[in-house]
């Protein structure tokens, strides 16, 4: 029986999911666990996180860096991960939960210099919005493009941007590349 068979998952509050995955350490412990395809062991995720945090390879970490990761994650973070049904362990060996898919939704990475999807779209409707506004009253030319081209240009912009959305979006997942977001 693995590890996420022995305990029930009840969904917690919305409040609860942004409180834990406003530590760092709770949110590299997600990640590193997506990447993984069997249970971690306390002591590669402890090396991992501080890794990742000193921005060191795991072989140039010191054991006063690899045991303040270690106690910190024991003591607090993988209880509070824990209780919260994202992660079972069992004291040494660490995996998710299928409640940890429900975090998902709340890790809309936006990378630095860039805007928001929401925001994206409500410029590229506006703009469309103009367009047809202006193919309506005779303002843009469908001599050259007729008022299906436009339509047409207009759902590809969509179609196009959708695409990239959905990529960037599984790019900077947790678990999905190699450092977490």
């Amino acid at each position: 029986m693995s590890l996420t068979d022995q305990r029930e998952y009840t969904r917690p509050e919305k409040d609860e999911l942004y409180d834990l995955l406003s530590n760092h350490r709770r949110r590299y412990v997600i990640h590193f666990c997506k990447q993984s395809d069997e249970p971690l062991t306390l002591s590669d995720l402890a090396e991992r996180v501080a890794a990742r945090e000193q921005d060191k390879s795991v072989a140039e970490l010191t054991s006063a860096e690899r045991k303040r990761v270690y106690t910190s994650l024991q003591q607090t973070h993988l209880d509070r991960l824990a209780d919260a049904g994202m992660i079972e362990y069992d004291g040494n060996q660490i995996e998710l939960t299928d409640g940890a898919a429900a975090l998902d939704v709340y890790l809309d990475v936006v990378p630095e210099g860039s805007i928001s999807w929401g925001a994206y779209y409500l410029g590229v409707s506006l703009l469309s919005a103009l367009v047809l506004a202006g193919v309506w009253v005779g303002f843009v030319p469908t001599e050259t493009v007729p008022e299906i081209g436009w339509a047409a240009m207009i759902l590809a912009v969509f179609l196009v941007s959708s695409i990239a959305q959905v990529i960037q979006n599984r790019r900077y997942r947790l678990g999905g590349r190699e450092e977490p977001p």
